[in-house]
């Protein structure tokens, strides 16, 4: 790649062209004040804090004072961060924003994490001039999950150019004018945008925040931070789990180029947070009885000897899922899903192995996009913001023409004119992107394969429908198209339209295709089949146990199989972290832990293997362990290593996957990687009620991590390990940038995971599909902030939930004489949600929430009617 020469402060820098140049002097580790700035957002001007003294060359003498956020790096510029004059303009900056700023640093959340702090020390600002009265603002009521104190706002403009230019939000704005103006709603509200909360991550200072973190608060020095994998979609988005006294207090994004970047979805941030305490399992019980850990397993062991099956869940790690095989074989291992599910999962993992698999950041850079039944917003929130940045290529290129670079964002937004890159929407309903599409087109999910098959066939030269044949005219002529779809509509033949829609581009498309659930893709590489297998071996008669790992079955599968199963089986042993509907029919009910308290690997939805560990040490047994210990012999693993080796060993495809991080063994010089930081002593942080008391920090078997402050950190740890960004003087999220090669790009390290697929075969179609039985056709409804089973006890999370409620067109609602106010039943069941009569619901299907009173893959026809 190209590079040129500019000269810091005396220092010869090499840097890539095109950018500006505080971007360059970052990902080159040179440090220039700023709040208005961000990696993702590109350059304003708004704050006047990046004032550097720009001299063209070297005949220039004099120079000038500039913002380097706003100038372009050129061949031989010679830069001065540290001349006086430029110095003393920060300083002036810094002192008039803190004329009006509260002194509240000691009780502000934001508190040795702010970026504000940050930029006033590196100004040396330690006293305020001005004793005048403060600008004061009236705070909103912004829902659940933020809090907002408006009187810390320092105006950078960050808030909005995210939550309106980035995520198309249109609820929060700036109003106002000169020195007087307001960030919020236009009144008290939740904000509407299921990307909100990275507000609290893109604000320099304290005014948007976690409400869940402001109640249940910590210090950031008192906190020891973990890397971590959410588990709320199959995106597999990087985060850092915190937590003191071992309870998680907050989850933050984690940089990785390739999968989140610099955000997190709503559904990810807060879905793992503040889960009701009567709901974890935390004593083993048999037939409802609590008894010691000793005699469940003696009565698992006894159960599993008189033959049993196994069933994974789409959400337990590799580990776990290998542990099952290894427990009763690999043809009794089952996964917790309907074949209908597990045979797609597997069809998208065979697509994305023969035409290529792509990371989400790529997905940024298509210049052009198919949606094909799938409500990303839904079921892959993350997917769906970076679809919004597809969107914006067009204007992006258009300003480019006009020598407009990107980076410079309000005048490259002018320049472009509102263009868009040509998206199309394939869905049955009205969805969250379709202010972004060119066509938002709506057809059955039954039509759905029909129209992808008929682009396809414009593709090759074939009649078809005039929509089809702009859709394909667009694919045709961008250099990049992305083609996206998902299980989200439950119609497998529409991977297999995908397909010939991607032979028809001949080897130009680019695939994004996203399974129902975080280790959904792992679960498909292991190669266990579908559910049915497991209740057909159990009323063959030829095992009599079935043993269940960290699947509520009734949230995946039609409860009338699932009743099967559980009719079938002599002993149900059902191994989770929470309460379930499945864990109160189980005879031996064993307790394990949480996804957040043990370390194990899962695989994306592109297919990269991606590890997690444990945040806190003294937590239940993970699954692996404790299926590990009812095999007879025991296999003999140690730690997590140990069953990645002998996966690897029975399972190739899988083999890569123990690259995924660094092994348990691995030492920087001063020891293992530190999860807590240097300010976190015994003497401060951890003085319990005037008595210190230490202890002999605790050990993790499972990774190169110490629960405590004693050990590596810095730039030295592998990615995969980072437990902060570790830039000196920084101690915010703002320290992301300085860790990367470029904006939007990887880590200088490389991006954590590894990709597993290569050489697998998956089937050469999509499972044969067709509804049976009479009545409505189920249509999945998916929520944003609804997450999984334990998700959806989020205390916070579960406020934003929009209210569960089943949806019928007006015709069928006259046909079947419901009305709005009526007492509903699904089958003969009564339930307790409401129905909402709307004419945007295909007639003849019945829109069911996903997992709150139906599963997403429910094969068949459904009845509603009225409770009597």
């Amino acid at each position: 790649m190209t590079r040129i020469r500019i000269e810091v402060d005396g220092k010869t820098l090499e840097v890539a062209p095109g950018q500006d140049l505080l971007s360059a002097c970052t990902h080159e580790g040179v440090q220039i004040p700023h709040f208005c700035w961000h990696d993702a957002l590109g350059s304003v001007g708004a704050c006047r804090l990046c004032a550097v003294r720009l001299h063209d060359g070297p005949e220039d003498t004099e120079g000038r004072i500039e913002m380097a956020c706003m100038t372009p790096v050129t061949e031989g510029q010679r830069v001065s961060i540290a001349d006086p004059e430029a110095a003393e303009m920060r300083a002036h900056v810094i002192e008039w924003l803190m004329r009006n700023h509260p002194h509240d640093c000691a009780v502000c959340e934001e508190g040795g994490a702010c970026h504000l702090q940050d930029m006033t020390v590196a100004s040396g600002h330690h006293k305020r001039r001005y004793d005048g009265p403060k600008r004061t603002y009236r705070n909103q009521d912004l829902g659940p999950l933020l809090t907002h104190e408006m009187n810390r706002c320092i105006a950078c403009y960050r808030c909005t150019r995210f939550y309106r230019g980035y995520a198309g939000g249109r609820d929060l704005d700036v109003m106002g004018a000169h020195d007087r103006v307001y960030f919020g709603r236009y009144q008290d509200g939740p904000l509407d945008s299921p990307f909100a909360g990275n507000l609290a991550e893109v604000c320099p200072t304290g005014v948007f925040n976690d409400k869940g973190w402001s109640r249940d608060y910590a210090r950031k020095w008192d906190m020891a931070a973990t890397p971590s994998i959410c588990t709320q979609c199959s995106v597999g988005c990087n985060i850092f789990a915190a937590e003191r006294g071992g309870r998680l207090r907050r989850l933050q994004n984690r940089y990785n180029g390739a999968v989140n970047g610099d955000f997190l979805c709503d559904r990810g941030r807060f879905g793992g947070l503040h889960l009701p305490e009567d709901s974890r399992l935390r004593a083993p019980h048999i037939a409802g009885r609590e008894v010691t850990e000793h005699d469940a397993l003696e009565a698992a062991r006894s159960a599993l000897s008189a033959g049993a099956v196994a069933i994974a869940s789409p959400r337990a790690t590799l580990e776990t899922v290998f542990a099952l095989r290894h427990l009763v074989g690999e043809a009794r291992l089952f996964a917790a899903v309907p074949q209908l599910e597990a045979g797609s999962v597997a069809r998208m993992a065979g697509l994305l192995a023969q035409h290529g698999a792509q990371p989400l950041h790529a997905l940024e850079h298509c210049d052009a996009a198919l949606v094909l039944g799938e409500d990303l917003t839904g079921t892959a929130p993350r997917a769906a913001l970076a679809l919004r940045q597809t969107a914006r290529n067009a204007a992006h290129a258009l300003a480019g023409e006009k020598g407009v670079p990107c980076w410079l964002d309000n005048a490259a937004r002018v320049a472009g004119e509102g263009r868009r890159s040509p998206i199309a929407l394939v869905t049955a309903l009205p969805d969250a992107l379709d202010d972004i599409a060119t066509w938002p087109l709506r057809r059955t999910p039954d039509e759905i394969a029909g129209f992808g098959h008929a682009i396809a066939a414009a593709l090759r030269g074939e009649d078809a429908a005039p929509e089809a044949q702009a859709v394909a005219a667009a694919l045709a002529q961008a250099k990049a198209p992305a083609l996206i779809a998902g299980f989200g509509a439950a119609r497998p033949e529409i991977l297999d339209a995908i397909d010939a829609i991607a032979c028809a581009l001949a080897g130009r498309a680019r695939l994004f295709l996203f399974p129902p659930e975080v280790n959904s893709m792992g679960l498909a590489l292991s190669g266990v089949t579908g559910l049915e297998g497991a209740v057909e071996t159990l009323e063959s008669g030829t095992a009599r146990t079935v043993i269940i790992a960290e699947a509520d079955l009734v949230e995946r599968a039609d409860p009338a199989l699932v009743e099967r199963l559980l009719r079938a089986a002599e002993t149900v042993i059902v191994l989770d972290s929470h309460n379930t509907r499945l864990s109160a029919r189980a005879t031996i009910l064993l307790p394990v832990a949480d996804w957040v308290e043990a370390a194990g690997t899962v695989v994306n939805h592109e297919g990269r293997a991606q590890r997690r560990f444990a945040a806190y040490a003294g937590a239940p047994q993970p699954a692996w362990r404790v299926i590990a210990a009812l095999a007879q012999p025991t296999p003999g693993w140690q730690n997590l290593d140990d069953v990645l080796a002998a996966m690897a060993q029975a399972l190739p495809q899988l083999a890569p996957a123990r690259e995924a991080a660094p092994d348990a063994a691995m030492r920087l010089p001063l020891g293992a990687v530190a999860r807590a930081g240097w300010r976190q002593a015994g003497r401060t942080a951890h003085d319990q009620t005037g008595g210190v008391i230490r202890h002999a920090p605790q050990t993790d078997g499972d990774s190169a991590l110490t629960f405590s402050m004693e050990g590596g950190r810095g730039g030295d740890v592998p990615p995969a390990l980072r437990t902060d960004y570790a830039v000196a003087g920084l101690h915010s999220a703002s320290a992301a940038p300085f860790v990367t090669v470029a904006n939007g790009g990887t880590l200088k390290a490389g991006d954590p995971g590894i990709n597993v697929l290569a050489g697998f075969a998956g089937p050469n179609a999509a499972p044969a599909f067709a509804l049976t039985g009479e009545g409505l056709i189920p249509l999945a409804l998916h929520d944003p902030f609804v997450g999984d089973e334990a998700g959806r006890r989020a205390e916070f999370l579960e406020q934003r939930c929009v209210e569960a409620q089943i949806v019928l067109h007006p015709d069928d609602a006259r046909h079947l004489h419901l009305n709005e106010n009526m007492a509903l039943t699904l089958d003969g069941q009564a339930v307790d949600i409401g129905l909402r009569i709307d004419p945007a619901i295909p007639p003849g299907h019945v829109g069911l929430p996903t997992g709150r009173v139906a599963p997403r893959n429910l094969g068949r026809h459904v009845q509603i009617g009225r409770q009597e």
